[in-house]
């Protein structure tokens, strides 16, 4: 059997942990089948507890830019660890890449570091909240920005109603002030803050989507977002957990020529460890405690280990910044022989693609918004999923997840994922 180690450690896993799985997606519940157990991984392969290699898709879902085990990443990590794993107490580190991170993206001046990008969203709601005195918030429909309770909302009955929540636990009471919208819809936007006037704090989304897909904002929509935040004494959030350092030095804000008023980061920030972090201008910074009274704190933020991990990889970024156009070619290079298969095949599809984030959709439509991408064929997914495992490929294990390529991926690799489609039975 093919799987028959991971197969056992899933057993064993769900008698400890709920559903087998510290986080819902990897449970393999959206594609079926049991999820496989990594053993380890180098480069641009993952091994899993079966001895099994895969060409991987997913970079730990984005912050390993250049490939698994990357050494000058490696190499500070151990260095730091042989000194002590954290000291809740101030280190240089800290300072060393905050100075880093501010140095290369545009609009900020200053930086909060925290454990994980939804520990980075939700403070960054509550920073724009007691910034703006005002206490609603808009988010849009099929962006993720972690599990926090003002976030887990869904669509009410309306464009311009309340949403409600879609997770138990979550209580109206929070969900009336999380206001929802449709991605790449500038005049629902426009309605939800004309029947919420000077209510709202901010509008807060993921610049480029990647938890519906890839989906790229038209122009229209991202300069009229921010056109509308200034007009309407509302804040502009980045929700860069993703797109952050990944699609550019300067990220979202730099790719898209945009400048938002907060923006958080996660995944690449840390070279590979929990690190997330959100910064903003000293103006708006100044509100967040111990100079201001909008409070967050963290025993381990700022942790030696995930400090040194996420200077070692800015700092790589920083000195070559040709890897974006590498990343940027091979994924354009996928594709293309993607497309081709496809084609070839006679199976409808769209791909988004925008650097080095990619989604494949297996329906007829442009994917321009959550609706458009849960039109997609999901019995075609799921024998396109185990088709590529099968034969060696890692992809995201839901039909709503972008891919995000490595530097490590040699055109071969390219090339052997492309001819592995050829033999999935779609």
């Amino acid at each position: 059997m093919r799987y028959q180690r991971s197969s056992a450690l899933f057993a064993e896993a769900k008698k400890y942990i709920p559903g087998g799985v510290n986080s819902p997606v990897r449970a393999f519940k959206a594609v079926g089948g049991e999820p496989i157990f990594i053993k380890k991984a180098k480069g641009a392969y993952l091994y899993d507890e079966d001895d099994n290699r895969y060409i991987d898709y997913i970079a730990s879902w984005g912050p390993l830019l250049f490939g698994h085990a990357f050494e000058p990443v490696i190499k500070t990590v151990v260095e730091k660890a042989k000194k002590g794993t954290s000291f809740g107490i101030p280190t240089e580190i800290e300072t060393q890449l905050a100075k880093l991170a501010v140095d290369m993206v545009p609009n900020i001046d200053k930086i909060r570091f925290v454990n994980s990008g939804t520990e980075a969203c939700m403070s960054a709601v509550r920073l724009a909240r007691g910034y703006t005195g005002k206490d609603k918030i808009i988010k849009f429909t099929g962006c993720y920005h972690g599990h926090s309770d003002a976030f887990l909302i869904q669509a009410g009955s309306g464009a311009v109603t309340f949403g409600s929540p879609n997770s138990p636990g979550v209580t109206q009471g929070t969900a009336k002030d999380t206001l929802l919208a449709d991605y790449n819809d500038l005049e629902g936007v426009r309605a939800l803050v004309e029947a919420n006037k000077d209510e709202i704090a901010g509008i807060i989304l993921e610049p480029v989507a990647g938890n519906m897909g890839c989906i790229v904002p038209t122009k229209e929509f991202i300069h009229g977002l921010r056109e509308l935040c200034t007009q309407e004494g509302m804040l502009l959030l980045f929700d860069e957990v993703m797109t952050g350092f990944r699609l550019g030095k300067g990220g979202a804000q730099e790719a898209l020529a945009i400048d938002a008023d907060i923006v958080m980061f996660g995944k690449v920030i840390g070279g590979g460890l929990p690190v997330g972090a959100f910064a903003a201008k000293t103006e708006i910074m100044a509100h967040l405690a111990p100079d201001g009274p909008v409070y967050q704190a963290g025993t381990l933020s700022g942790n030696p280990l995930a400090m040194g991990a996420g200077f070692a990889m800015l700092s790589e970024i920083d000195q070559n910044p040709e890897v974006f156009q590498s990343l940027a070619k091979k994924t354009e290079y996928l594709h293309k022989g993607i497309a081709e298969v496809l084609t070839q095949k006679g199976i409808a599809h769209q791909i988004n693609r925008f650097g080095s984030m990619i989604s494949v959709h297996f329906c007829e439509d442009p994917v321009v918004d959550f609706a458009s991408s849960s039109k997609g064929n999901n019995d075609t997914f799921k024998k396109y999923f185990h088709g590529m495992l099968d034969q060696g490929v890692y992809l995201p294990p839901s039909a709503f997840e972008s891919y995000f390529l490595n530097d490590a991926l040699s055109y071969s690799d390219l090339d052997s994922t492309i001819e592995a489609i050829k033999n999935c039975d779609l």
